[in-house]
Parts: structure tokens; C-alpha cells; sequence
């Protein structure tokens, strides 16, 4: 019996793996976005690692007994900075936390949850969410193989 390939499973699979490629150099460089939890009025740096339409993960670095620990159910307010100056508030209800050692032994605490989707800074961010997704969708990759010359 013959094995049959789903072309349009690989091909999700294929812009899911450019869909996070992009997210970290997106998350770490590009933009120079980053983002903070605002805990009564306390803001604890952490890193966004996924985002998708319904919910986003994202990480801190991992320290026992800590205060910055978020619980199942949890409601965050996240600061996404665009510029020095400039950021969107974005909730998001904790769904799940676990701990995360990066490549280089770095310990973290990873939270995963859904976006509060009726708040009005959130409309802002939706075309944000749908760029990463066309972009990892459309984009194409410079091999080299032309060059371009500006004048």
C-alpha cells in the first residue's frame, strides 16, 4: 500500500516553522519590541516567544519564590513597546506555566494564555497578529542568487 502525502499538511507546517523563525528575530531584533507585566503597578521585564490569533506565550526569567509568578486563570496585563515611549496593552488570561531551559542553560518560566479580545487596544494589535502570519506566508527568501543595485 502506497503512503500518500498531504501536500497542504506540509505546506502548514512549513509556514508554521517560518511563522516562528520570524517571531524571534521579530520578538529579540527587528522591531526592538519588548514587553513588560504590570502587576500593580510593579512591571517584570519578560520576552515574548509566540504569538498567534487567540493567545500569545511568553517568558521570564526563572527565580524561586519569586512574586512574578502567574497562576491558571490569571488575568496579565502585558505592555508590547514599539518604541522607547510607545506600547499597547494587551491582556492575557494565563491558561498554563511551565518551566523552560533555554540552549545555553537559562531557566525560565513559560506562560501560555488567550488575549482578553474586547478590549480596545487589542483591535490595534490584531493587524500586528496577521501581519506575522502573511509575512510567514508570502515572504521569500534571499538565496543570492540576483543582485540589486540602488542608484
Amino acid at each position: 500500500m502506497s503512503k500518500v502525502i498531504s501536500f497542504e499538511e506540509k505546506r502548514k507546517s512549513s509556514i508554521e516553522k517560518r511563522k516562528r523563525n520570524f517571531e524571534r528575530v521579530l520578538f529579540s531584533e527587528f522591531l526592538g519590541s519588548y514587553v513588560e507585566v504590570d502587576e500593580n503597578g510593579t512591571k517584570y521585564t519578560v520576552s515574548l516567544v509566540d504569538i498567534s490569533r487567540d493567545g500569545c506565550q511568553f517568558q521570564a526569567p526563572f527565580v524561586q519564590n519569586s512574586q512574578n509568578n502567574f497562576k491558571s486563570g490569571e488575568d496579565v496585563t502585558l505592555r508590547v513597546y514599539f518604541t522607547e515611549d510607545d506600547f499597547l496593552p494587551i491582556v492575557v488570561n494565563v491558561k498554563h506555566a511551565q518551566e523552560y531551559i533555554d540552549e545555553k542553560g537559562n531557566a525560565y518560566m513559560r506562560y501560555g494564555g488567550e488575549f482578553d479580545k474586547s478590549l480596545p487596544s487589542f483591535q490595534a494589535f490584531v493587524p500586528f497578529i496577521e501581519f506575522i502570519y502573511k509575512f510567514a506566508e508570502f515572504s521569500c527568501v534571499d538565496k543570492g542568487e540576483s543582485k540589486v543595485y540602488f542608484l
